[in-house]
């Protein structure tokens, strides 16, 4: 088996590429997927925040000191869902979805930051796509060792974006630092907060846009059992990003309901 690779890269700080990242991989998880997550942000380590207990190895440990250690050393299946306060919800998908955090001191994450640990970090991400059916790397907008290794190392790239004018003017600029990197943006993910700022049609250039959900770590993922439009449009954008056909049971609807790219 060797998976699908997809580089989730924010166009600006607080775009929601980490949550998305994570929703991904548990609608991903629900259609019946093994699915990994790849913290590329070492800076900001949000990955972590998904992860119920303590995290022991993390991704930093595994490209600045332990080489030789599994990829699975630093795997964490993700945390509950929908407000479950932790409850591990991994039990009720028919897939896996597992994170492989970043969180670690300062001094390690600078060492996890150098050139040397950017191309272990690819590696890494190679050793997931032998284990997984597909990897999400959520990388911070490129400017980092990390966020380079991640743009270049996987398959395709999917910009995640708010869905506001602001956030069309970011995605411009992200796409002239990937190309400076020898790579392209192949797909555009708008996220909206649901709150003002949002004028209709900022979001005319996404591939996908996802509706407002709950911001809080508490309630994600919402994708591994909701049934409302948030879950229906993550698994929409899941199908469309991998490019693949994802079959989920959405009870509202009664009806077993085929998401098509």
């Amino acid at each position: 088996m060797y998976a699908t690779t997809l580089a989730l890269v924010g166009a600006t700080g607080g775009a929601g590429t980490t949550r998305t990242a994570v929703e991904l991989a548990a609608v991903g998880a629900r259609g019946g997927r093994d699915v990994a997550v790849i913290d590329a942000a070492f800076a900001t380590q949000g990955l972590s925040e998904y992860v119920h207990g303590r995290i022991g190895t993390d991704l930093t440990a595994l490209v600045a000191d332990e080489a030789g250690a599994s990829l699975s050393a630093a795997a964490y299946p993700i945390a509950g869902g929908g407000g479950s306060g932790g409850r591990d919800d991994r039990g009720t998908l028919s897939g896996r979805a597992d994170v492989v955090p970043a969180r670690a001191p300062f001094e390690r994450v600078a060492r996890a930051k150098t050139a040397e640990a950017a191309r272990r970090l690819e590696r890494r991400i190679d050793e997931a796509a032998t284990a997984y059916d597909a990897v999400i790397v959520d990388a911070s907008p490129v400017a980092s060792n990390e966020a380079v290794a991640a743009v270049t190392a996987a398959e395709s790239v999917a910009a995640v974006r708010p869905a506001t004018p602001h956030g069309s003017d970011a995605l411009q600029r992200l796409h002239g630092r990937v190309a400076d990197v020898g790579a392209s943006v192949d797909a555009t993910v708008a996220v909206s907060r649901g709150i003002d700022g949002e004028p209709e049609g900022s979001a005319a250039d996404a591939d996908v846009t996802l509706p407002a959900t709950d911001p809080r770590v508490a309630a994600a993922p919402a994708a591994a059992t909701g049934d409302g439009a948030y879950p229906r449009a993550v698994a929409d954008a899941y199908a469309r990003l991998f490019d693949t056909t994802l079959e989920v049971d959405f009870s509202e609807a009664g009806l077993l309901e085929r998401i098509r790219s």
